[in-house]
Formats: C-alpha cells, structure tokens, sequence
C-alpha cells in the first residue's frame, strides 16, 4: 500500500517549501511545524529561501515509498520568480547554477529556470521511491548557489515522515 504525504512549498516572501503533514508526522525540532507556514521576513537568506529555511537549515525525512504532493505558492514580497525541483545531493560547494533534470520523476515545478512569477502557484505529485539524500532546490539561475536549497532524505527505515531545522 502506499502512503501519501501532502507537502506545501507555500512562498512567504520567498520561496518557502511549506509541509502538511498527514497525521502522524513528527516534527524533530520544536521551533518550526505548525505545518512549516513562517514569516520569511523573519527567515534566513532574503527572498531566498523554503520556508524561512535555506542553505540545508531544514530537512525533510520522507519514508521510501510514500507518495509527496507539493502545493508550491510563490507568495514573495521581493517579486522574484522561484521554482522547487528535487535533486541528488551534493556538497555545498557543488549546487548547480540552475535547474539540472530532476533526481525523482516528475519532483518538479513548472518553470523551472524561469520560475513561479510571484503570487502564482503550482502542485506536483511524486514517488520517494528510491532511498537516498536529495535536495530541494530552486532551479531559477543563482538562487540554489546564492543557498535556496534544503535537505530531503528519502529513508528506507523511517516509518514517517519528519522535519528538523537548525
């Protein structure tokens, strides 16, 4: 049987990667979920960043397996386009400069170099199927170099999905 989890990337003045969770979903650090909606104003990065979070500050555990649905709302007061795409993971020092194929089929939004135009949204179904360390990354050129990315590790042992941020 699969398992669904609903994800929202909703963009508080930048991109945000938001997360609903179904029930059950542990939330590692006391400081983020009432499900990931946060002040970005406040948040890390400018504009540049999922959910106040960017430079890998949050990760995502996704049981292997599970379904992810993404609600991606590109709500930015900067008017800067973003996208969110799911990619392998690799160094800091390595994130491409702009949207590369994604690492799991169909983990992408539209307009992926372009972006999501400010006050636009967009919604994404995928399959963790294949257990591994990946990123969510903004495929727009510059941003996931200037730090719009975040961890996703899609776990073979997770029973459910979970969040923690540094």
């Amino acid at each position: 049987m699969v398992k669904t989890i609903a994800c929202a990337a909703v963009v508080l003045l930048a991109t945000a990667g938001g997360i609903r969770p179904q029930a059950g979903w542990a939330a590692a650090a006391t400081k983020l979920p009432s499900w990931v909606k946060v002040d970005a104003a406040h948040g890390a990065n400018g504009t540049l960043n999922f959910n106040a979070y960017a430079n890998g500050q949050m990760t995502v555990v996704v049981p292997a397996g599970w379904r992810v649905h993404i609600d991606f709302v590109n709500t930015g007061a900067g008017a800067l386009p973003h996208s969110l795409e799911v990619i392998r993971a690799v160094p800091a020092s390595k994130i491409p400069p702009q949207a590369i194929p994604p690492a799991i089929p169909r983990a992408e939004s539209r307009l992926l170099v372009a972006g999501i135009p400010p006050q636009q949204t967009d919604s994404f179904d995928f399959t963790a199927q294949l257990a591994g360390q990946y990123l969510w990354f903004c495929g727009v050129p510059a941003h996931g170099t200037q730090g719009m990315w975040d961890r996703l590790i899609v776990s073979a042992s997770a029973k459910v999905p979970s969040v923690t941020v540094k």
